[in-house]
C-alpha cells in the first residue's frame, strides 16, 4: 500500500530518530498509534533507544529494520 502522506500526521525528528522510528514501526502503526511526539516517547519499543540517543552526540547511526516491521511491510 502506498504511503498516504497527505492524510498522515507528522512529527519533527532529527535524522537518527526518524530512521530508528521507521525501523521499529510500520507506517500504519505510526498513523494509528504513534502520531505525536508524546506517543513516540512513551512507546516501549523506543525506550532503550531514547535513553541511549540522549547521551550521545552522534549524528549518524546504523539502523536495522526489525524483523516484525519487515514482515508487515
Amino acid at each position: 500500500m502506498p504511503e498516504r502522506r497527505a492524510e498522515s500526521p507528522t512529527v519533527e525528528l532529527c535524522r537518527p530518530c526518524h530512521e530508528q522510528v521507521h525501523a521499529l514501526f510500520t507506517n500504519a502503526e505510526l498513523r494509528e498509534e504513534y502520531d505525536t511526539a508524546a506517543a513516540l516517547r512513551s512507546a516501549d519499543r523506543l525506550a532503550d533507544y531514547l535513553s541511549w540517543i540522549r547521551g550521545t552526540d552522534k549524528l549518524s547511526i546504523d539502523v536495522r529494520t526489525s524483523d516484525r516491521v519487515r514482515r508487515e511491510r
